[in-house]
């Protein structure tokens, strides 16, 4: 199991690699002082829930991309760190709907020239100052892939108005599983000699044109391979395998699995599934 897993780990490595280009130290240190990349907090006041809402904008040199959240073949996925962060409670974000990119046969998902992720900020103390301090590492390709680490740090205003940049992200989220007319879904789950397959069975309206599934485990003990995805007449069929991370025990919650189906017309966010 446990030269398999390392085998798994190295294959992902070598498929980024060819999918980006080799990385570079001079790449690096460029993406490092923001020549590549850059971010900035946008302010967006308070919300009806008493929460603040603010987004992270990342800005990339023209024929850059970036990364979603769950990357696909070859990406690298983002992580946050909000270490110095002030009266933080909780953070929730709201990524937009990304692109699927195809690169030397390995598909990823990501995003180009500009992400504007809307972050939703809840204060530990309501009513005290927010200030939203941290790092986000992530991958940023064009001819070669280098890794990032920007970093930011703002106090929010929560007398600032509705910001136009996030109005527009948070338009642009995969729509819900009721928004969508989703009627069913179900995720049957089998034993395979490394992990789990799942198996999702959708019910659903077309997305428009070729659809793409993602299934995300919902859980950091575990990876998710490529995920299959044709349709049935009504029905959307996707199927994926889950690979623990290795030496650490798993269990598979449905409710927590998260499928988005991304279409030529829209996207659909679904959250959890039934036993089937």
């Amino acid at each position: 199991m446990r030269q398999r897993l390392s085998s798994v780990a190295t294959a992902l490595a070598v498929a980024a690699a060819l999918a980006c280009g080799l990385f570079g130290l001079g790449a690096t240190a460029r993406a490092g002082t923001g020549e590549i990349v850059r971010v900035e907090v946008l302010d967006g006041g308070t919300t009806a829930r008493g929460t603040l809402q603010a987004a992270l904008r990342i800005t990339l040199q023209p024929g850059w991309k970036t990364y979603w959240r769950a990357p696909g073949d070859a990406g690298i996925p983002p992580t946050f760190s909000w270490r110095g962060a002030r009266n933080l409670g909780a953070v929730a974000f709201t990524w937009p709907t990304p692109e699927i990119f195809l690169t030397s046969g390995f598909r990823t998902i990501g995003y180009h020239d500009q992400l504007v992720l809307p972050v939703e900020v809840t204060p530990q103390t309501p009513g005290k100052p927010v200030r939203l301090k941290g790092r986000m590492e992530l991958g940023v390709c064009k001819d070669v892939c280098v890794p990032a680490d920007v970093r930011f740090d703002h106090q929010l205003d929560p007398g600032a108005p509705r910001h136009p940049a996030i109005a527009a992200a948070l338009a642009s989220r995969p729509w819900s599983a009721s928004e969508a007319g989703v009627r069913a879904a179900t995720c049957s789950l089998r034993p395979t000699k490394y992990g789990m397959q799942v198996t999702a069975r959708i019910t659903m309206p077309s997305a428009g044109g070729e659809e793409i599934a993602v299934i995300e485990p919902g859980s950091p003990t575990l990876h998710a391979g490529e995920t299959k995805t044709r349709r049935e007449g009504n029905r959307l069929i996707a199927q994926t395998e889950f690979l623990p991370a290795e030496g650490r025990a798993y269990a598979i919650d449905r409710s927590k699995l998260r499928i988005t189906v991304l279409g030529r017309d829209h996207a659909v966010d679904i959250r959890g599934c039934d036993a089937g």
